[in-house]
């Protein structure tokens, strides 16, 4: 397994934002080179899932991984046309993935809504978690990185800043200066 403090992510280059009046949509690609699988999901995602995402109506609770206190969310999953699509909530939030065939891997999109305040935040994890997947699949796993963990990477910090920039909008102090002290 790669050592995770040699991780670094790469550029600020797989997040756009799609402004609707108040409502941001967060839209992120990876084009993964290996095909991927929902099995991988445990490997990358912020959230564990008690059931399969798989089918229409079916509820599942999501759970988030990393954070201080778990969160449950329960879900109903609105669209499952596997392996291509897939929606549902998480947290009150609409989550929309595509997977599409691509030169030989999968290009990976995700539409997402977030209060535009934490959206370059969520820009950044989003970001890594996508490419703890593109390693997991090309044999490099370096772990599942995700909330508070993946914001003490340096290259959190980073793509948070410039993604901030990119959508226009002032980059929040994170985590606060209390967190930073433990």
């Amino acid at each position: 397994m790669m050592e995770r403090e040699q991780y670094a992510p790469g550029p600020a280059n797989v997040a756009q934002i799609q402004k609707d009046g108040e409502k941001w949509t967060l839209v992120l690609v990876k084009e993964l080179r290996h095909p991927t699988e929902p099995e991988h999901l445990r490997e990358w995602a912020p959230f564990a899932a008690d059931g399969s995402l798989g089918t229409v109506g079916a509820t599942v609770n999501l759970t988030t991984v990393g954070a201080p206190a778990p969160r449950i969310t329960e879900t109903v999953v609105t669209r499952a046309d596997a392996p291509k699509a897939l929606e549902y909530k998480w947290g009150g939030f609409d989550m929309r993935w595509k997977l599409e065939a691509f030169a030989g891997g999968t290009r990976l999109t995700l539409w997402t809504n977030i209060g535009h305040k934490y959206i370059a935040m969520g820009a950044a994890g989003w970001h890594i978690c996508f490419d703890v997947l593109d390693r997991l699949l090309s044999g490099t796993p370096i772990g599942r990185i995700v909330g508070p963990e993946a914001m003490k990477f340096g290259g959190w910090q980073r793509l948070n800043a410039e993604y901030a920039k990119q959508f226009g909008i002032e980059a929040p102090n994170w985590p606060p200066q209390a967190a930073q002290k433990s």
